[in-house]
């Protein structure tokens, strides 16, 4: 009787050690935070841009109606520092309602309360007047603390030294196998999966990182650049309309993405594609981290950006015009 007591007594002070161990790894993971935990989620999500094969080509154009033209439409590098953790397409009226940082060009009052008659009225970055708003997560690299105020105020598991853009890209593109339609006014779109890495597919994972010298190859992990290169980052949006609505639930329904060869589906007509394409200055071997939500651990497969259309209807007409003429443009 003894012994087994003894027994029982030795099994219960073996659990209560594992136990204890068990407790000290949760507690010290949870006190992981902003750039080591950012580094410890990020560090194996990365491919030297070398190894990635060439990407397919663009659709070549198909027939006499494709719409072959490219509109460029300058709004900044956001130099006046636009950031927000609000989300005006997805979470409307929500302050902080995005759960991460986001950098904007273009409409210089867009926050989650905006409404269409305030981005109307408001002032932007566009040197030819688009008062639209175009947004995505902060980048940051996570071996340096963030010191100005859109970094210290940063939550949610984000935290480290924002990287400014070096360059911003905001083009139209038309469509390879027909015309497109103007967008109207106030659509909203977004691209990209901010849950990719918990979502059930990557059927939404549209975002594409890469470098500058290798603008043929593009993944979805964070790309190491050969030293000189800009890492980049490539958000192309979709452009079939369903013909009747300026948004949607679920934000995707009513403007979805062509086959590839350019074709829209059935009850959708091709519109401008929205591209945009943003580069940063960085040595090889920066730790990078994107915003994002907690549970997504800076997975670059979240990226991710958004876009409200506040152009005027003559402002469309042109981009819509020079897309469909098949002329190069600039705004």
């Amino acid at each position: 009787m003894v012994k087994r007591n003894e027994r029982h007594l030795l099994a219960l002070l073996v659990c209560l050690v594992l136990g204890a161990g068990l407790l000290a790894a949760v507690l010290g993971a949870s006190h992981l935070r902003g750039p080591q935990r950012a580094a410890a989620d990020g560090a194996g999500d990365s491919v030297d841009v070398r190894e990635v094969p060439p990407g397919p080509a663009e659709p070549a154009p198909v027939g006499p109606d494709a719409s072959t033209g490219t509109v460029t439409v300058d709004c900044g590098r956001n130099e006046e520092r636009h950031y927000n953790e609000d989300n005006l397409v997805v979470s409307p009226g929500l302050h902080g309602g995005a759960h991460h940082t986001h950098a904007y060009v273009g409409n210089l009052s867009a926050d989650a309360r905006s409404t269409d008659a305030a981005l109307a009225a408001a002032a932007t970055s566009c040197r030819g007047g688009d008062r639209s708003t175009y947004y995505w997560p902060v980048l940051r690299r996570t071996d340096r603390p963030g010191t100005r105020p859109y970094e210290r105020t940063a939550g949610h598991g984000n935290a480290g030294e924002v990287l400014t853009e070096a360059s911003v890209s905001v083009e139209f593109h038309g469509n390879a196998a027909s015309k497109v339609v103007p967008m109207p006014r106030f659509l909203r779109a977004v691209t990209g999966d901010a849950v990719a890495l918990t979502a059930r597919s990557d059927a939404d994972v549209r975002a594409r990182w890469g470098c500058s010298g290798l603008p043929d190859r593009s993944t979805t992990q964070y790309p190491r650049c050969p030293e000189g290169d800009r890492v980049t980052r490539t958000l192309a949006f979709p452009s079939c309309w369903n013909g009747l609505d300026g948004d949607s639930a679920n934000h995707r329904s009513h403007l979805v993405f062509p086959a590839a060869n350019g074709v829209c589906p059935k009850d959708t007509f091709p519109v401008p594609q929205l591209r945009v394409r943003l580069a940063y200055d960085v040595a090889p071997g920066t730790p990078l981290a994107v915003d994002s939500f907690p549970e997504q651990r800076h997975s670059p497969r979240t990226d991710h950006a958004m876009f409200v259309n506040a152009m005027t209807d003559a402002q469309m007409a042109a981009v819509v015009d020079c897309l469909n003429e098949g002329r190069t443009c600039r705004t």
